[in-house]
């Protein structure tokens, strides 16, 4: 019988690459999605990977992992648990098992289960198929490193080199089970290591090997079959939400017909914005990797005042460092977009896991009154639009603007719908002109209360600016307490008056009901699929999902009126709870919070949801 008749139709299915961080894990991963989007599958990933740059090899410390959840239908998250694990190791197998669905199927290398690897991974017997309590599991031990070998034993390559090849050979495997093309993969090989046509060979060997071997287990692997996704036409590529970002930056310039500037400073997991901004200088972009946190701000405040869309990335720990600068961009009401990729804390922390805990240093992490707008994406693709959205706000309102993302949505991807320009609005900053009558710098635009824009060198425009404050209207330095009162209330006025210009919140669902589950920012794909799974069952459940976090959008109370109860989600302690306690004090806000390094899971929200309505 062919393996097409004995294929399992499904409609998604949750794939977990797990093994050392030498392992190319990431590598293979981004391979399978990539070719499933390639054949039009809905998809979503999620790169899980050590903080050390080379943790002990063999130790559950150091593996790398990467989930992608592949479907027919709209995928919204990586998935909770895993119906195929392919584990390069022990530790692989020991970090990585519990999250294998129960009856699951488990591919593990074989040649790795030795006293050495199995003591490094912390089992206690040789058997880590009973030790981990996994009889009731489809376990597959394949040779992997023994039958790698084999493929290149006439090629010429060393030991370390042909090893370097296994991850090609269990993502051969997986191409069988899913009935994936090699070609896509078989072209980056050849675009990647075009120099070393050797290499090549290589890997496009063992790629064939692994393939050729899962169909020769086909009584004991399963294969599935996994349609297109039904999705708008249009063309589309694989993005995650750093280079994602970037491109809504370099839209917004464009749309602003200006330069983009962005000053900053390497940090995980922050760090390929910059990278992919310094990759488009074809585009005019310019980069500066600054030698600190402070370095880049100011220098991207100093770009700022010369006339550019100024820009800088960073994550929590330097969002600290980069605060006295925002002062400074407060102060001189000159536009900014400070992107923050939050990741677990405090301190070092956790540095490649995602968190939310940066939600209250973004609102209030500054010396004085010190208002910023501060907005939140919510998927991989949609950091585009909200970098597009925070940059427009940031030029028409000259206000600093912080776009929070997380390592969940930097790092994961799924398919984007290339958007033409035409879809987008221009973007008009307050430029000043020369010749311009009576001009003050700090006079108003009277509905959005921005003051206008004077580029150095502009004739008549010339005027004094620093940290100091302003008077209202001509910016010289003012120490007068009235004058300070005022340009206070103006300040927090000027970014609370955003909330004309931005869109009322929606809600998903009934717009009345039993149960409003909130959430903002990178949980987006988990409270969605947990509240519609629960409005499938007849629940009032409804969802109202936040990107814009200060100001509020204008219709906050009239949404929340309408729901006996008010659960906040959230991957901290309850920062956005507490805001809303502060700017909303007459609702009772419910709490679920996580702070594990680690997404929801759908499962744990529903549990909760469902307790919630019982209650």
């Amino acid at each position: 019988m062919s393996k097409k008749a004995d294929a399992i139709e499904r409609e998604e299915v949750v794939i977990r690459f797990s093994g050392d961080s030498g392992d190319g894990m990431q590598l293979t991963g981004t391979l399978f999605s990539d070719t499933s989007a390639f054949i039009g599958n809905d998809l979503s990933t999620f790169p899980d990977y050590p903080s050390e740059i080379r943790a002990p090899q063999g130790t559950v410390g150091g593996v790398s992992g990467f989930q992608v959840h592949v479907g027919q239908t709209a995928i919204k998250t990586p998935g909770d648990y895993a119906d195929i694990l392919i584990a390069m190791n022990p530790a692989a197998l020991k970090a990585t098992a519990k999250w294998v669905k129960e009856g699951g199927t488990i591919i593990i290398d074989e040649d790795s289960i030795n006293e050495r690897g199995l003591q490094k991974a912390g089992y206690k017997t040789d058997d880590p198929i009973k030790e981990d309590k996994l009889d009731g599991y489809n376990i597959i031990q394949a040779p992997i490193s023994s039958l790698t070998k084999e493929a290149l034993k006439d090629m010429g390559l060393d030991s370390k080199s042909i090893l370097r090849s296994k991850n090609m050979f269990a993502l051969g495997m997986v191409y069988w089970i899913f009935d994936r093309p090699m070609k896509y993969t078989e072209s980056f090989l050849e675009n990647k290591f075009k120099k070393k046509p050797l290499v090549i060979e290589a890997n496009k060997t063992v790629l064939r090997a692994g393939y050729n071997y899962a169909e020769t287990m086909e009584h004991m692997t399963p294969s599935f079959k996994i349609s297109p996704a039904k999705i708008k036409k249009g063309t589309y590529r694989n993005i995650n939400g750093n280079i994602a970002t970037a491109w809504g930056l370099i839209a917004a310039a464009e749309k602003a017909g200006l330069e983009l500037f962005c000053g900053s400073y390497p940090i995980t997991p922050a760090t390929e914005i910059l990278q992919e901004l310094s990759a488009r200088k074809d585009l005019g972009i310019k980069t500066f990797q600054a030698e600190d946190e402070i370095a880049g701000i100011c220098t991207s405040i100093g770009a700022s005042f010369a006339g550019d869309l100024a820009v800088t990335s960073t994550s929590g720990p330097g969002l600290a460092l980069k605060g006295e600068a925002m002062g400074l961009a407060v102060m001189t009401e000159l536009p900014l977009v400070i992107v923050n990729v939050q990741r677990g804390g405090p301190s070092t922390g956790l540095p490649t896991k995602p968190e939310q805990s940066d939600l209250m240093q973004a609102l209030y992490g500054r010396s004085g009154e010190s208002p910023v707008v501060v907005m939140a994406a919510s998927t991989p693709s949609d950091c585009f639009q909200y970098a597009f959205e925070a940059a427009k706000i940031a030029l028409e309102h000259m206000t600093p603007v912080i776009l929070l993302t997380d390592g969940f949505i930097a790092n994961g991807s799924e398919p984007w719908r290339i958007p033409k320009m035409s879809e987008y609005p221009d973007i008009k900053p307050p430029i000043a002109k020369a010749g311009t009558k009576d001009w003050q710098p700090y006079a108003r635009d009277v509905e959005k209360l921005a003051r206008t824009w004077a580029v150095p060198g502009t004739k008549g425009l010339e005027h004094r600016i620093g940290g100091l404050e302003k008077d209202e209207l001509t910016g010289s330095v003012s120490h007068d307490p009235i004058n300070h009162q005022k340009m206070v209330n103006i300040r927090e006025e000027k970014v609370q008056r955003v909330s004309k210009f931005i869109p009322k919140l929606k809600v998903e669902g009934d717009e009345k009901g039993d149960l409003l589950v909130i959430g903002w920012g990178g949980t987006y794909g988990y409270l969605a699929t947990a509240v519609k799974q629960i409005q499938d069952k007849g629940k009032k459940v409804s969802l109202a999902h936040f990107n814009y976090i200060k100001p509020l959008p204008v219709n906050v109370k009239e949404v929340f009126e309408k729901f006996e109860k008010i659960v906040v989600c959230e991957n901290n302690l309850g920062q956005f709870a507490n805001y809303l306690r502060m700017t909303n004090p007459e609702y009772k806000y419910l709490q679920y919070n996580k702070v594990q390094g680690l997404p929801f899971t759908i499962i744990e929200l529903e549990e909760h949801f469902e307790k919630l309505l019982e209650e």
